[in-house]
């Protein structure tokens, strides 16, 4: 790699900035397409901000490359960035008040790839608490439903051993 070129880390940043997926197959292509360096490009790669190429994604509505990087095995869906340690679905709930439908589309498909809803930033604000306006229902009702179901997987995985008890009285006696 030419030591005066940008290098794959700062393209893979631009490639999100400006959802650019030549360049990010480029990318891609020079790191001979090695999924074990590709997902740890992506989630090493940070601005001076400590945004990740996913933050970069969500602030900028830049959906082709998102689609692509989270097609991407092994990478982590919700780093936090170093300024606000906000989530990539934090940043999402931002540029969804200037693009709604957009950011929805977004966030949905976050979820979908498994990003919690649950995590808050350094002011303990979850992504559903940064929604301010008319505009954004269906975007808390997406994250609110996604909390639920995250809350509900979290006690199907055994995590209900405080809620067996009921006033005292184990609720395997009621049956």
């Amino acid at each position: 790699m030419d030591k005066e070129g940008a290098s794959f880390g700062e393209q893979l940043l631009d490639a999100s900035r400006r959802n650019n997926i030549d360049l990010l197959k480029m990318v891609f292509e020079g790191l001979g397409g090695d999924p074990e360096r590709i997902s740890e490009l992506i989630n090493e790669s940070r601005d001076p901000l400590g945004d990740t190429a996913l933050h970069l994604c969500c602030r900028y509505g830049s959906w082709e490359v998102l689609d692509e990087i989270l097609d991407q095995d092994g990478i982590e869906i919700d780093p936090q960035n170093t300024k606000e340690l906000d989530t990539p679905l934090h940043v999402t709930v931002r540029y969804a008040h200037d693009e709604p439908e957009h950011g929805t589309f977004i966030a949905r498909n976050l979820v979908e790839v498994g990003a919690d809803p649950r995590i808050k930033n350094m002011n303990g604000d979850k992504p559903v608490d940064l929604i301010h306006g008319d505009d954004l229902d269906e975007l808390i009702d997406l994250l609110q439903g996604a909390e639920l179901a995250a809350d509900n997987d979290r006690v199907d995985d055994g995590e209900e051993g405080e809620i067996i008890e009921d006033d005292g009285e184990d609720v395997d006696d009621e049956d």
